[in-house]
This record gives structure tokens, C-alpha cells and sequence, in this order.
């Protein structure tokens, strides 16, 4: 079984401005270490294939930054979509871009953006699903243990426990997906025990997800039979804008015949916004996490990141100061999730 990964590098990022930007959004800007979030997550998938497996998919606007991230990668495994259009179509991409390689493979599909330290973990479970998906029929995704009851996540309840599970990597029948909750209902899926956050991590042979696009998305099956073995850049110009923008959750995985969950014994963080900072970086006996010049004094719980000018802070808690050197972010930290909401607001030159 020949097994290949695509990395879905398009996102926008817009909670982690002023840091991340059009051309270099969060999986692109050295958050958490000295490496991006794109680096380290072609490092970890390394573990399971040949780094000539891999192929990483963006867009115009950040392919270039993409491939200085990831030097271990020739140039062509790195493709830009020529337009927004989700991640149906990215799937959709992915899976023909394998096909035409080798029609029988087995292709993972994973975010860019998400932290997982523990390499080793994820890669041996890596390994044990695309086993299940190589035998045709079943897609199988990866879902997290809820630690708390989240209303950022989407979840999936599971079903009974399939005979290829195993204590490394538990297997499960998916029964359904649902939207993300309100808190009330997502406190009744946590103390349930059968619910996981969707990870946004999915396997499949090639023809197994062109069985459930014929079916459930024709044009995305179109698409990918027609997909030729040369000339990859004038059919995707001409073909790929005119893909449905849709999410591969809402057209393949919520109506897919057989799909399959892998409990993810690794850890995983999403690492939605800036509040997610003080869960891997140091924090000083007032909650504060710090990174660069930062200095102190009757303040509680803050997170400041200064790259180049001193951050001083001075009889204030519960705030988020993020320096750069053209833009300050300055918000409650219960207003992590909203700093999106100022990218209409900035000029161009600092979005």
C-alpha cells in the first residue's frame, strides 16, 4: 500500500493578528518555537512516509512563504489553489493529485495548523488507520477525547468498538457528526463518554472517497476523473473555481456510508487564538506568559508577546499585548476570539 499525505495550508489565521497576516497566517509565523506550525507538522508526518509523499495545499498568496517553511519539500509538492473554495474541494484536490500517482493509494488529509508534541504517538496511529482505510469502503478520522466541554469544536459520537481497534489505537464506529453545541449540550456530550472533538484529520483510498463523491457530490467526482497526469496547472485554473464552496464535513463525512473514528492517544491543541499560548509557554507566579522583552509589575494573568520594543505592564490582569513592528493588539482576554473581527477595520498594508 502506497500511502501519501496532503497538508491543507490555506487558512487565514485572523485570530493571531498582528503576528499573522495574508501572506503568513498562523501556520506560517513561529508561534509556540523557532519552527512554524507548517514545519513541524511535514516533521511529524515524516515519521509515518516518505517525505516525497507529502504534498502541502495553499494558495497564490502563501505558497512561497510555504515553501521556505518547509525546505524538506521540492517545490512541486507544494500547491496552490487558484481560489477559495474550502475544504471539499481541497480534499477534492488532494485526492486526485494521489489518484493520478497511484490509483489504489491511501491519502491522510490534516491541518496545518494544529500542535501535537508527542511525534512518535501520532505516527504509529497514523499508520494503524490507514491500515482500516487501505481495505476500501471506510474513511477514518481522528477525534479527541473532550478535556473540557467546548463550544469552539465540532464533535462526533461513536458507536461500537470496530475488531481492528486496539489499545494503541482504538477504533470506532461513527454514528453521526454534529455542529458545534452550546455549552449545555456540550456538557451533556463530555459526560456521555461517547463523543469526541473532530480533529480535522481524515484517511481514505482514493477510490473509496470517489465512491461517496459520485454519490454525494458529483461535481467534486468530475473533477477528480478528469484530473490529468500532465498539465496539473491549466486544469486546476480552469476547473478548480468552479468547485462548490463547501466544507468536507458537510459534503462527504456527514452522509459517507462507513466512516470510522481513531481516539487519538497523542496530544493535540488547535491552537485557535492567542489564549492558547499559556498552555506551552512559561507562565511567572502572577499567570503571566511571556515572550520577548516583557517586564512586570502588580499585573495577573496577561499574555504578552514583544518582538522587538519592551512590553511593560504595570497594575493591569487579564489582558493580551502583542507587539510587532508595524501594528499593537491590545484586548481582554475574553475577547480572544473576536480580534478577527478587526480585519475589515485595518488598512491593507498591515492585514
Amino acid at each position: 500500500m502506497n500511502f501519501y499525505a496532503c497538508i491543507m495550508a490555506g487558512g487565514s489565521g485572523e485570530r493571531f493578528w498582528p503576528f499573522s497576516r495574508t501572506a503568513t497566517p498562523k501556520h506560517l509565523v513561529p508561534l509556540l518555537s523557532k519552527r512554524t506550525l507548517l514545519e513541524e507538522t511535514v516533521r511529524r508526518v515524516k515519521r509515518a512516509l516518505p517525505a516525497s509523499h507529502i504534498f502541502v495545499l495553499t494558495n497564490q498568496a502563501q505558497i512561497k512563504t510555504c515553501r521556505a517553511a518547509a525546505p524538506q519539500l521540492k517545490p512541486d509538492q507544494f500547491i496552490a489553489e487558484p481560489a477559495k473554495r474550502d475544504t471539499a474541494p481541497a480534499c477534492a484536490l488532494g485526492t486526485a493529485l494521489v489518484r493520478s500517482l497511484d490509483p489504489n493509494a491511501v491519502v491522510v488529509f490534516l491541518p496545518a495548523d494544529a500542535l501535537i508534541k508527542d511525534a512518535a504517538v501520532f505516527a504509529a496511529q497514523l499508520r494503524k488507520a490507514s491500515a482500516l482505510a487501505a481495505k476500501g469502503g471506510t474513511i477514518v478520522t481522528f477525534g479527541i477525547r473532550p478535556g473540557h466541554a467546548s463550544t469552539r469544536f465540532g464533535y462526533l459520537e461513536t458507536g461500537q468498538r470496530l475488531p481492528e481497534s486496539s489499545a494503541e489505537c482504538p477504533l470506532f464506529h461513527v454514528k453521526r457528526f454534529v455542529e458545534k453545541p452550546d455549552a449545555a449540550r456540550a456538557k451533556t456530550y463530555l459526560e456521555s463518554g461517547r463523543f469526541f472533538w473532530n480533529a480535522g484529520i481524515f484517511l481514505w483510498r482514493t477510490e473509496t472517497f470517489l465512491h461517496e463523491a459520485r454519490r454525494l457530490k458529483p461535481e467534486l467526482a468530475a473533477f477528480i476523473e478528469a484530473f490529468p497526469k500532465k498539465g496539473r496547472d491549466a486544469y486546476l485554473k480552469k476547473n478548480f473555481p468552479q468547485l462548490p464552496k463547501i466544507s468536507v464535513d458537510y459534503a462527504i463525512m456527514e452522509k459517507a456510508a462507513q466512516v470510522a473514528v481513531a481516539e487519538a492517544r497523542f496530544d493535540w491543541d488547535d491552537v485557535g487564538s492567542w489564549t492558547a499560548l499559556p498552555a506551552h509557554l512559561p507562565k511567572d507566579a502572577f499567570g503571566n506568559t511571556a515572550r520577548g522583552a516583557v517586564v512586570t509589575h502588580d499585573s495577573h494573568d496577561n499574555i504578552a508577546v514583544a518582538k522587538k520594543r519592551l512590553i511593560a505592564l504595570c497594575g493591569v490582569r487579564d489582558l493580551i499585548v502583542i507587539e510587532t513592528d508595524d501594528a499593537i493588539l491590545v484586548c481582554h482576554r475574553d475577547a480572544a476570539e473576536q480580534v478577527k473581527h478587526l480585519q475589515p477595520n485595518l488598512p491593507e498594508q498591515v492585514r
